[in-house]
């Protein structure tokens, strides 16, 4: 019991001891301000002055446009084919897609059309977000871009879908004309 005290009375000593501390003359010009008057340059070098000595994040806890690409072998790709292609270059990549809802709905026929969308994309195992943008309009969005050309083909088959654009290519839905009686138009 009085060793373990005595070890940390005595690594509190040490650290303090040899804790770094600037006198006030050597400080540089920007750490002599107060504060509140700092400006955004001295809050950045503040904070390079923090984090200089923490441990680099893992490659998967990066911010997307600091990860590294995924390795292509474009040797083992079908170059006659440029959906498979594309679909192998967005891998990890964020995408987004416009749906529209053919037949000129109502916000809330769009709203309840595309969340029945939504929830068939994740049924399959596809993860996206979904925003609308217009009574008749609406952004996917997908973490994994190669999983985009899959729920393109969702899409497609789907009642009143008019069309589908993915990197700035528009595909017509097959089934645009037919009106879908289950879900029920709100005034």
């Amino acid at each position: 019991m009085k060793s373990g005290k005595v070890c940390i009375i005595l690594f509190v000593i040490f650290h303090c001891s040899f804790a770094k501390k600037y006198q006030k003359e050597d400080k540089p010009e920007w750490a002599k301000k107060d504060i509140r008057d700092y400006s955004d340059a001295d809050m950045e070098r503040l904070l390079d002055q923090w984090e200089e000595d923490e441990e680099p994040l893992p490659e998967d806890e990066l911010p997307e446009h600091l990860r590294k690409p995924p390795h292509i072998d474009l040797t083992q790709m079908d170059m006659s084919n440029p959906e498979s292609v594309l679909q192998a270059t967005k891998k990890g990549q964020t995408l987004m897609m416009f749906v529209t809802v053919a037949n000129k709905p109502s916000r809330a026929r769009t709203e309840e059309l595309t969340k029945i969308w939504q929830a068939g994309l994740w049924s399959n195992h596809i993860q996206a977000e979904r925003y609308l943008i217009d009574d008749d309009r609406a952004i996917f969005m997908f973490k994994d871009g190669s999983q985009a050309w899959t729920a393109k083909e969702y899409f497609l088959e789907q009642d009143e879908l008019k069309d589908v654009q993915l990197e700035s290519q528009t595909y017509t839905g097959k089934k645009s004309d037919v009106r879908n009686k289950a879900v029920r138009d709100e005034l």
